[in-house]
């Protein structure tokens, strides 16, 4: 098919731009489509049945075509919310400007390869570490608001609150409603998620649902919510089912609660448990404080009748009376060694007498030294007689006082010295 360019002055009419997007589409073949079934219609006495395939995850949908006679021979009977593959050929109508599957063939996806896939993606989550115990966010201890996403008026949002009240009547609830199964579920969960981790009052989220089959429970094993719930920045409670149910979101939530009943214990104290624990550790706190201030008291006490304390000057007395003793024995040590050193010093002076020249010219005997020596030299002591030529100016000294003298002879023994006095 050949056209003229295509400009403002040669613009494309509607059905040749249609004709261009069929070519395109038809162009696609046969493909597998995987999703969930929804809006499934058949009308009596017509060749095509119709209905729509959601996407699991997201908020997007095509539409289906195919033979009634094709919903007649599937294994399983299908119905809103069934998982299907489906094998067909995208259509595009030109007449309309629509675009649809045309299907050839429908296969149930069965439980055993629900629960294989959801297998693979718990390995491929526990791979990268969302399921880490040391990411999970403690549980305030009592929180302003409580985020409860739940079914519409479902059962399980009503045990949440009724417990929760129950337990703490001022406690208080955002709760948002949500599709809890089906393919309009995750999309709608995921949208209240984020709303309220983004709200400032809510301190923790609870996500809540009662049982159901495998099916029933995908929505809460879906990859993209699960890493949602890991990206929160407010603790997640995961309460789906009952204890034997175990969808993903269990591993992920920061809390695993096995009923929404058991979620609403786990997020809210009871305020009657709580005063009677507080009465109690008032009144042991009251009995180990009497218990304390008995023994201080007791110890006081045995510190006050201590005798240094009872009658604290009877110690310094007896120390008083030990420095007088002491000042006594000094007294008496100090006098016996003054007298001690007085009769030495009397008994050395005597011995210095005895030993002195003074004793020696008592006796009788003379110094005689020569004064006749050079100026600045000490007069020399005469020890022999010819140190005494005549003329030689002497000095004589006896006991008392001595005299002065001049040598007129020669030292014989019978020439006599004249002497002058000094």
């Amino acid at each position: 098919m050949t056209s003229s360019p295509n400009s403002a002055e040669h613009p494309w009419p509607v059905r040749t731009v249609n004709t261009k997007i069929a070519d395109w589409i038809h162009r696609l073949g046969q493909i597998w489509v995987e999703g969930q079934v929804t809006q499934i219609s058949r009308r009596p006495g017509t060749r095509t049945a119709f209905m729509t395939l959601r996407d699991p995850a997201a908020d997007i949908s095509i539409s289906v075509t195919c033979s009634p006679d094709l919903l007649a021979r599937t294994e399983v009977p299908l119905t809103d919310g069934s998982h299907v593959v489906v094998l067909g050929r995208p259509s595009y109508y030109t007449g309309r400007g629509t675009i649809s599957l045309r299907v050839s063939d429908i296969r149930p996806v069965g439980i055993g390869q629900l629960l294989l896939r959801i297998e693979r993606l718990r390995q491929l989550l526990a791979a990268e570490g969302l399921f880490d115990r040391r990411l999970k966010r403690p549980l305030p201890f009592l929180p302003k608001s409580i985020g409860l996403i739940t079914g519409r008026a479902s059962a399980a949002g009503r045990d949440v609150v009724a417990v929760a009240t129950q337990r703490w009547s001022a406690v208080r609830f955002e709760i948002r409603d949500a599709p809890v199964q089906g393919p309009t579920a995750v999309a709608a969960i995921l949208g209240q998620l984020s709303a309220l981790d983004e709200h400032p009052d809510v301190e923790v989220i609870i996500i809540a649902r009662g049982g159901g089959s495998v099916e029933d429970l995908l929505p809460f094993s879906d990859e993209a919510l699960l890493r949602a719930v890991a990206a929160c920045t407010t603790p997640v409670i995961s309460a789906i089912g009952h204890e034997p149910d175990a969808p993903l979101l269990d591993l992920v939530a920061d809390v695993r609660a096995a009923t929404p009943t058991d979620a609403a214990k786990r997020v809210v104290p009871d305020v009657d448990a709580e005063l009677a624990a507080i009465a109690t550790l008032r009144r042991r706190s009251a009995h180990a404080l009497r218990n304390w201030v008995r023994r201080e008291t007791h110890i006081v006490e045995g510190l006050r009748a201590r005798p240094v304390l009872a009658r604290p000057h009877t110690l310094i007395d007896a120390e008083a009376a030990g420095v007088g003793d002491l000042r006594r024995a000094l007294r008496r040590d100090i006098g016996r060694q003054i007298d001690m050193q007085d009769r030495r010093v009397d008994h050395l002076s005597a011995q210095l007498g005895t030993l002195g020249p003074a004793q020696t010219l008592a006796r009788g005997y003379a110094v005689v030294q020569r004064t006749d020596v050079p100026a600045g030299s000490a007069p020399q002591i005469v020890t022999d007689a010819t140190d005494m030529p005549p003329g030689a100016k002497l000095r004589i000294r006896v006991a008392t006082g001595a005299a002065r003298a001049t040598v007129n002879g020669p030292a014989d023994g019978k020439n006599s010295n004249k002497g002058d006095d000094s």
